[in-house]
């Protein structure tokens, strides 16, 4: 009987013992629990906070897009204007091109007409009366070889000898000249620069020298040479001063001296043009440029 005591004695210990063990574990089980719930609830508030950020991101983005498409289309839109513009601005700018070259043309086809009818002008006279068109130098050559034959007896046979010598070379330098003519007239510039030039060389105080120095200085006024067209105009103008080509060729050289920017240069040259030949087409044109300016 007295094993009993002892026995119930040390399960009574047992039981005291896991009840105060179930007492103190149960605190530390709900902490544990109390733990893995907070951690769930911080991993469900990330989770969270994960999702709106990625969905304002993804509006974000989506509004970013937006901006990017109507800007895009903004810029589609004045692309499409300025295309328009530069297809009207084209357009009038070939007009402008085509009815500059037709006035270009008529222009000079007037000029040439004018230039033949100097020219039957001052050939009509004879040698003997061309004074009268400021080109009387040119019939000093002709008359040169009547005085240079030694004997007297032979001047009877001079003239047709002179004029048999003459006939070619005038017809030499009248094809040279024509064939630089159309050379203008094609456009040809430079051709046209190397054939008056050759006219000049050949016979420079030549009938058809005054027309020749005109004309090369025109050459070079469209090839843009316009130093080289005032120079050659000067020539004419110095050498020749008595030729209907002078007042013209004073208008073209105030023109160069434009087209270099040099206006005061210009506006004297004008003036020198009115001033010397008040009654000349070139002196109207002259007038009306300097009232513009």
């Amino acid at each position: 009987m007295s094993e009993q005591p002892g026995i119930l004695g040390q399960l009574r210990h047992a039981a005291w013992a896991a009840l105060l063990i179930t007492l103190v574990s149960l605190p530390a089980r709900a902490a544990l629990f109390d733990d893995d719930e907070a951690r769930r609830r911080i991993a469900d508030t990330q989770i969270r906070i994960t999702n709106v950020q990625k969905q304002l991101e993804d509006r974000l983005a989506a509004i970013e897009q937006q901006i990017k498409n109507q800007g895009v289309v903004d810029l589609f839109t004045q692309v499409e204007q300025l295309k328009g513009d530069f297809a009207k601005l084209r357009g009038q700018i070939e007009v402008l091109l085509y009815e500059q070259e037709q006035q270009q043309k008529r222009q000079r086809d007037l000029y040439i007409d004018l230039d033949s009818r100097l020219r039957r002008i001052e050939s009509a006279p004879g040698a003997g009366t061309p004074a009268v068109t400021g080109s009387a130098a040119p019939v000093a050559p002709v008359a040169a070889p009547p005085a240079a034959a030694p004997p007297p007896t032979s001047v009877a046979s001079v003239p047709p000898a002179a004029s048999g010598a003459a006939g070619p070379d005038t017809s030499t330098e009248q094809r040279a000249y024509d064939a630089a003519l159309d050379h203008f007239k094609a456009g040809n510039y430079p051709a046209a620069v190397s054939g008056f030039n050759a006219v000049i060389k050949a016979n420079p105080k030549g009938l058809l020298a005054p027309s020749a120095y005109y004309w090369l200085g025109n050459a070079q006024f469209a090839q843009r040479d316009y130093r080289g067209a005032i120079a050659t105009q000067r020539q004419l103008v110095s050498q020749f001063p008595g030729n209907p080509k002078v007042p013209d060729a004073l208008l073209n050289i105030a023109t160069s001296q434009f087209e270099m920017n040099d206006a005061a240069a210009s506006r004297r040259t004008l003036e020198e043009l009115i001033s010397k030949f008040p009654q000349s087409d070139a002196a109207v044109k002259a007038k009306q440029r300097l009232a513009i300016r």
